[in-house]
């Protein structure tokens, strides 16, 4: 039995051979029939929508800009606004409660976040929406005794708008709370040790010198919790709130018109979000720009100057040579 080698694999391959081949890319066919084929699905969803007998296209447009579906999209933005600013807050106070190393602040802060993780955020809102069958006033006076300086009904002063802020909020804070506690964790323990050399308090510390570098961290995911509150609040629609979604529904109830208003709700939900996509990443460019600019700015100078080392080095040799000649 013989065998006859290769005569390829037993010639070696000159310089000129290697020059002379021919590099292709691998091919994917298979990338391109998937492409095909989601595009495929894609034009017959819409054509489907698009066809749809069932669809009233002019009542989507009838109520996308109407007076109501503006205000409830106006208390939307509200209620988006004030919950995460003041939850933010109350995320910082937590976090440098769960750091600050006193037991009983860490024990508060860590309750308050196991229990407002714990629970569903559409319960939470239930129960602040019936606090009037806990406590039938709300008011100041002497603790542990039924001395009252000022008190009303309860349900004057928790109204379904205050309810469901501060289920948003309290809700919203204990999340958030962990987040920025991750933002300042990331920061290297050192900056700590030198600023309390330089005779910082821990407050100043952590408002000086933690945060702003915690905050390269925090905004991403702050950025995520801020779009997920825009979108909880159509779960106020169990206590009667009129955002945009219980605004909504009241007309479809009227109109028996749900899936075009929901498609109407869909389009706002997706405008605002989109929107607010912008300033997070105006934020996380802002608060990146000592470490991602600095190396690009470095990067940048290299390539623009790729001869600048070298011209250095040879006026330093051209400035030695006179001095040694000089010497002997």
């Amino acid at each position: 039995m013989t065998t006859t080698a290769n005569p390829d694999l037993r010639t070696p391959m000159t310089g000129t051979d290697a020059d002379e081949l021919t590099v292709r890319p691998l091919r994917h066919p298979w990338r391109w029939v998937g492409a095909v084929i989601v595009l495929v699905a894609l034009l017959a969803f819409a054509q489907s929508i698009a066809t749809n007998e069932k669809l009233d296209f002019a009542a989507i447009g009838q109520y996308l800009f109407s007076p109501r579906i503006l205000g409830g999209v106006g208390l939307t933005i509200i209620l988006t606004v004030i919950a995460m600013l003041v939850s933010t807050v109350l995320a910082i106070l937590l976090a440098a409660m769960r750091m600050i190393g006193n037991p009983v602040m860490v024990a508060v802060s860590a309750v308050y976040i196991w229990a407002f993780r714990g629970t569903p955020l559409l319960v939470q809102v239930v129960l602040w929406g019936y606090l009037g069958l806990l406590y039938e006033r709300l008011g100041f006076g002497i603790p542990f005794t039924e001395v009252m300086f000022w008190s009303l009904p309860t349900n004057q002063i928790v109204t379904p708008f205050i309810a469901g802020l501060l289920a948003l909020t309290l809700n919203q804070a204990a999340y958030s709370a962990e987040i920025v506690r991750s933002g300042m964790l990331s920061v290297d323990a050192g900056q700590q040790e030198a600023a309390a050399s330089l005779g910082m308090t821990p407050v100043r510390t952590f408002r000086r010198v933690l945060l702003p570098q915690a905050m390269r961290v925090i905004i991403p995911p702050m950025g995520n919790e801020l779009i997920s509150m825009l979108k909880n609040t159509s779960l106020l629609s169990v206590i009667a709130v009129l955002e945009v979604y219980t605004v909504a529904m009241q007309i479809s109830a009227q109109n028996l018109k749900q899936v075009e208003l929901l498609i109407v709700v869909s389009i706002w939900y997706l405008v605002l979000t989109s929107l607010l996509a912008i300033p997070q990443a105006w934020l996380e460019r802002y608060f990146g720009r000592g470490v991602a600019g600095a190396s690009n700015r470095k990067r940048a100078t290299r390539q623009v100057n790729p001869g600048t080392a070298s011209t250095s080095t040879s006026s330093e040799t051209a400035v030695e040579e006179p001095r040694v000649e000089n010497e002997r």
